[in-house]
């Protein structure tokens, strides 16, 4: 049995550590979101040096950048503060990427033509192309966004070579409610992770459950367990952070659903069932995390089942559910090596033995185990890899760090085949 000895002591790597991001902020009632986003950025392992607009000065102070940044903030061209009084050229040399967050209709036309009359947009003109990428967070009045003028310039800044990074949509400042408000701080955040992230998976189309199922007794009473999907949700999460295209069947879980993946809600094994059957012709990779039930009451009532004073407890007869992850292995997909299956195992117990056994018995080329009773509801898991060859030790850490390698693993072993 080995181990993958760079999760030992389950400490989790930072995201951005050893990234310079040059986080740049227009004017607009947004700016009160890049103060959270430059903190998130910081948290995970960046270093962020803040370059403000005139606008973005009425919004938000240059003082409060500061502090959360801990680093001067520029504001003007001229500042003499650069030994050669060229801060456009030294801080975009310097920078890993530059994020303009928010980004206005104003600044976003101003990149369009080139225009450089202020510093940041001056940084962005001087940057170098082909090594320091620019991402974009718009941030404006929904009749705004939508007007034609600042969707053209969208699609020229991205054949430019700009990375728009995508709108909310809700309740506006102004009263309005629609598309064009700036993505919230973690939002932006997971597109930063993602957009640094190796894209191991692109042009993969993974198809992945997660969490429980639950069974109907009758309208107010079922059987379920103590999944909480956190770790199929991860899993969907580092798939698209890694080029993937992720689609998530998920169980009764009140998770948000990870940033750019696809999600279906079911509740019962069946319903999970026809959705997988549904959409698996198009995956190249089927990832099992949920927990489904194996049996279901086999005639549910259509009413609630009353307690009558007698002590006697309702007689339940179960029927066992079709498994999911043995019939996706057993389609031809999955035969002919088109379908990479990926099961995971939840044990109480003989971990190794039974997650060997399950392997087998369901036919997939890797088994994910893990102890449920220590995993289920937590943010962090301990895995064992089981696959023709032995298995593999992942040792205690958080389910998205765990997720990531378990990316990588999956991807080694997609391009071998």
């Amino acid at each position: 049995m080995t181990s993958l000895s760079n999760f030992a002591g389950g400490a989790d790597a930072l995201e951005l550590n050893g990234k310079h991001i040059v986080l740049g902020l227009s004017g607009g009632i947004a700016c009160y979101k890049a103060a959270e986003l430059c903190r998130a950025l910081i948290k995970a392992g960046a270093t962020v040096q803040v370059v403000m607009t005139e606008a973005a000065e009425q919004f938000i102070t240059p003082v409060t950048m500061q502090a959360l940044s801990g680093r001067p903030v520029f504001t003007s061209q001229w500042d003499a503060r650069q030994d050669n009084n060229m801060a456009h050229i030294n801080l975009s040399r310097e920078a890993d990427a530059i994020v303009i967050a928010p980004c206005s209709a104003d600044f976003m036309a101003k990149l369009l033509h080139g225009r450089a009359d202020d510093l940041l947009s001056l940084m962005c003109l001087a940057r170098p192309i082909d090594t320091v990428p620019l991402l974009l967070a718009p941030a404006m009045n929904r009749e705004m966004y939508a007007h034609p003028a600042t969707q053209r310039n969208l699609v020229q800044l991205q054949a430019d070579g700009a990375t728009v990074l995508g709108v909310g949509s809700g309740f506006q400042a102004c009263g309005e409610t629609g598309d064009g408000r700036m993505l919230e701080p973690d939002e932006l955040l997971q597109d930063v992770i993602a957009f640094f992230t190796p894209k191991v998976l692109a042009g993969q189309r993974l198809l992945i459950t997660a969490g429980p199922t639950f069974e109907a007794i009758d309208p107010v009473r079922g059987i379920t367990n103590l999944s909480s999907g956190k770790m199929g949700f991860a899993m969907a999460r580092a798939a698209r952070e890694a080029g993937a295209d992720v689609t998530l069947v998920a169980g009764p879980v009140s998770l948000p659903t990870p940033r750019g993946v696809a999600r279906i809600d079911v509740k019962s094994a069946s319903n999970m069932l026809e959705a997988v059957i549904l959409i698996i012709k198009d995956a190249t990779v089927f990832i099992a995390t949920a927990a489904v039930a194996d049996w279901r009451p086999d005639a549910p009532s259509d009413q609630k089942i009353k307690k009558d004073g007698s002590g006697q407890s309702p007689q339940l007869a179960f029927v066992e559910n079709q498994d999911i992850l043995a019939t996706v292995a057993q389609s031809a997909a999955a035969k002919s090596g088109a379908l990479f299956c990926v099961g995971f195992a939840a044990e109480s117990h003989d971990l190794h033995e039974n997650a060997q056994a399950k392997r087998l018995r369901k036919d997939v080329p890797l088994l994910v185990g893990n102890i449920g009773p220590d995993t289920f509801g937590q943010d962090h898991n301990a895995l064992l890899l089981v696959d023709g060859q032995g298995s593999t030790e992942m040792p205690r850490a958080s389910k998205l760090a765990l997720a990531r390698q378990l990316v990588k693993e999956i991807a080694q072993r997609i391009h071998k085949t």
